[in-house]
């Protein structure tokens, strides 16, 4: 058969209940610190350095020219298309 729990004191209740509410307060500031616009901006700027590495970079770390040349090359034509898109347009 299985135990039947201790019943608990207001002493112990109290204790748990201020416990949770520390924790609460604490993961509450910690979102509340997530969301400020400054970190936000601050974790996309970060994010976007990494993929950038990722995409000009070696598997050893140099740079990878024939991965910038494309990369310039491919935004170069883009923007031309989209000149000339505007100029039949206009």
């Amino acid at each position: 058969m299985a135990d039947k729990p201790t019943p608990k004191n207001a002493k112990e209740i109290e204790a748990e209940l201020q416990a949770s509410r520390q924790r609460l307060a604490s993961t509450i500031d910690e979102l509340a610190f997530r969301v400020q616009p400054k970190e936000v901006a601050k974790r996309q700027v970060e994010s976007v350095k990494l993929k950038a590495n990722d995409l000009t970079r070696s598997s050893d770390g140099e740079v990878a020219g024939e991965k910038v040349g494309a990369i310039v090359g491919g935004a170069g034509v883009a923007l031309l298309l989209l000149g000339l898109l505007r100029r039949a347009r206009g």
